[in-house]
């Protein structure tokens, strides 16, 4: 298999988080207990965490986050289905992202996560490649996934160009021309009968012998062309996909071609602090993104693999309320034992 590297790379230990060293400083270092420590560590830079941080600073919680500057999606040129922000280009509204955080307070660093480690209750180090240690009170994770290819010589290469994964981002622009879907994989007929939506000349490539009757007949109802064989190459010319090339030598001309990926979830750093996940790999958490471990959270697509941009985002909003409830009630409870204890002297 071809895997496909956005947002955090397949490796889930250690974490790089890249970026561009004038635009994201290094975090200073901060001994546990001092006023600099934060209030929320966010783990991933994306549009779950932005937007996480961006409530929670306007909250007058102290945010940090350690951004990646290389989110799932950004060999896209253009992102869709994110209301007033349609066909933005993706580092665009990341960038606005972090400016909007920076300018409620909020901080957002490079560096390299190495480790989460626990630090009393509900309190957490946050361990950096370069040996620092940042001080938080709770932890957002928002590490996202990479995509898992067929390994199909030239897909990867056109990967977010040609190459697609999800219609309701890229299908319109693809509307009305030859368009194909790679099956092989569970859900795979299903996923074609989606992509239908956009374009009356789709061909559905297959392995041999794993079509039912009736997948079969349901692919025959509405006119979607079945190919069965092995794909050999993609064919490119003038730097533009042209067509399928099939084991037996017979291209079949396409413009453009949807993959359904085989999501991996970057879990490490949540596995670690013995995070719940489920059967798949996947962590499990409430509709906040409260995970199993108090103090915490996960959202974007480290949680669910479906989530757009504009879901993403929501996620991390919740998220934000969530936690700043959580510390809220912490502060309550610090607050009226200091109170005790102030009237006992």
């Amino acid at each position: 298999m071809i895997v496909v590297r956005h947002g955090y790379p397949a490796l889930d230990r250690p974490i790089p988080i890249r970026a561009d060293k004038a635009a994201l400083p290094r975090p200073k270092r901060t001994p546990p207990g001092d006023p600099a420590s934060y209030d929320i560590a966010v783990i991933g830079g994306g549009a779950a965490g932005l937007s996480a941080a961006l409530v929670l600073s306007r909250a007058r919680r102290k945010v940090l986050v350690v951004d990646a500057g290389a989110p799932r999606n950004a060999p896209a040129s253009h992102m869709h289905g994110y209301l007033s922000r349609d066909g933005l280009p993706p580092h665009e509204l990341l960038a606005a992202g972090r400016d909007e955080v920076r300018r409620y307070g909020g901080e957002v660093v490079a560096g390299t996560v190495t480790e989460l480690v626990p630090d009393g209750p509900t309190g957490f180090w946050v361990l950096l490649g370069d040996g620092q240690r940042i001080p938080s009170r709770r932890l957002l994770v928002t590490t996202g996934l990479h995509d898992e290819l067929p390994d199909i010589p030239g897909l990867s290469d056109r990967w977010a160009r040609d190459v697609l994964h999800c219609p309701y981002c890229h299908g319109h622009e693809v509307r009305d021309r030859r368009l194909g879907v790679i099956g092989g994989t569970p859900g795979a007929v299903r996923y074609a009968q989606v992509v239908r939506q956009w374009t009356h000349d789709l061909v559905y490539f297959t392995p041999p012998d794993l079509l039912t009757a009736a997948e079969r007949s349901e692919l025959v109802a509405r006119a979607i062309g079945v190919r069965e064989g092995t794909v050999e190459q993609l064919v490119i010319e003038d730097d533009q996909l042209v067509g399928v090339q099939l084991s037996d030598g017979c291209v079949v001309p396409r413009d453009a071609l949807f993959v359904p990926p085989r999501f991996v979830p970057h879990t490490g750093l949540l596995a670690d602090l013995g995070c719940e996940l489920d059967d798949d790999g996947w962590v499990t958490t409430d509709a906040t993104g409260r995970t199993s471990v108090p103090g915490i959270w996960a959202a974007g697509n480290v949680v669910d693999p479906r989530a757009q941009v504009i879901t993403a985002a929501g996620a991390g909003s919740a998220s934000a309320i969530a936690l700043n409830a959580d510390l809220v009630e912490e502060d309550v409870r610090d607050a009226v034992r200091d109170f005790h204890r102030d009237v006992a002297s």
